[in-house]
């Protein structure tokens, strides 16, 4: 099978869209299928089977915004997606702004099967924009990336229920597929914990944004009883980094600020105490998962706008957003019952097999099938 996979955004494998997309490409390569990659990556221009397109210009303004949230998108080159799309089996659009939606015109010209992911939440969008809480402005987005790119599509592919309901509720039903994006195989290895410090760790992975929230976590060590022996480790990067730095340092929190390779967070998983995750706004987690997997009860977010509240196994897993005080009495429980962590880890040993990255790929690999099935009339297994 050739499959075209049109990205809007790839880059580096430092946030959970750029790794949802590139495990996919590698596993269908690793199956034996031909992947063809069109992104606005520079340094992968000449490297077989990707087609590079310019980076899109918005003005000062727009490009200012999007480069301080460290985003650079791609302009739609007709001729290249021609190149890319023609001869392909099935062509898979990762994101819905402008270069996918100049893909799903290019693959209907050509009369291909097309699936698409669901990677960005209206959120994620507006939150650039100062606009994350207006109602309105998520569901006008929502109703453009349906309009543009969804409505077209033989197959979708939604991360999480959740996300599908939102979605489907705001705009159309559609063709979908519920497929977690999965954990990689290396996070359920056994692997030898190191201490990170000698105080009780707190660690929380994520993209150093507005949406992620991690200053209420900041806020509530500052309230914490044991605020003298706690130290967060925030594993990521982002625009908000310097003022976090800035609130840290004012409440007189132990926090480290660090983006670590695939090796350096499993250490970092297997040696900490506590994983919260504070975003609220959330497609899937899967640092989240990952934590889980490696052994850390985790402490989330109730955000009606994020996933990841239904990884809780109980009021023991949960905070109330943007609530710091509720968050340290959360974070003052784990520290003072040590001796609860084996019962609840044992409890998500139950719930971890469902997101194994191999098995999620397999249903992947199949949705694309069935997408090609659907398009050509043939009945689906």
């Amino acid at each position: 099978m050739i499959v075209t996979v049109i990205c809007d955004v790839l880059g580096k494998k430092n946030n959970g869209t750029t790794l949802a997309i590139s495990n996919l490409i590698d596993y269908l390569r690793a199956k034996g299928h031909t992947v063809r990659v069109v992104c606005p990556d520079e340094d992968k221009k000449g490297v077989e089977d990707y087609y590079v397109v310019p980076v899109l210009n918005l003005g000062r303004f727009l490009n200012g915004i999007l480069e301080k949230n460290g985003v650079k998108l791609a302009k739609a080159d007709d001729k290249i997606l021609a190149e890319a799309i023609d001869g392909a089996d099935v062509v898979h659009i990762a994101i819905p702004l402008h270069l996918g939606a100049r893909g799903v015109k290019a693959a209907r010209k050509f009369d291909k099967p097309i699936t698409a992911g669901f990677h960005a939440q209206a959120e994620n969008v507006t939150a650039h924009f100062g606009m994350m809480n207006f109602e309105l402005a998520n569901r006008i987005v929502y109703k453009i990336f349906y309009s543009k790119v969804y409505k077209y599509v033989d197959a979708v592919h939604y991360p999480t229920e959740f996300i599908r309901n939102i979605f489907e509720n705001a705009t159309e039903k559609t063709n979908g597929y519920v497929i977690s994006n999965g954990v990689n195989e290396e996070f359920f290895l056994p692997h030898e914990g190191v201490r990170i410090s000698d105080k009780f760790t707190v660690l929380c992975s994520g993209r150093l944004s507005k949406e992620k929230d991690q200053g209420t976590l900041i806020s509530a060590v500052a309230k914490s009883k044991y605020k003298d022996n706690i130290k967060i480790l925030f594993a990521g990067d982002g625009p908000r980094k310097s003022e976090l730095l800035k609130l840290a340092e004012k409440l007189g929190v132990d926090a480290e600020f660090k983006f670590y390779s695939r090796e350096e967070i499993l250490d970092v998983l297997h040696g900490a105490d506590l994983y919260v995750h504070t975003a609220t706004v959330e497609i899937e987690a899967i640092a989240c998962l990952e934590a889980i997997v490696c052994g850390l009860v985790p402490v989330i977010c109730d955000s009606p706008k994020s996933a990841t509240k239904a990884f809780a196994l109980d009021e023991n897993n949960l905070f109330p957003m943007k609530n710091s005080d509720a968050l340290a009495a959360k974070i003052d429980f784990w520290y003072e019952n040590e001796e609860l962590k084996g019962e609840y880890l044992k409890r998500y040993k139950q719930m971890i097999g469902a997101f194994d990255q191999k098995e999620c790929m397999e249903k992947m690999e199949k949705m694309l099938f069935d997408a090609i099935d659907v398009h050509n009339g043939n009945e689906k297994d």
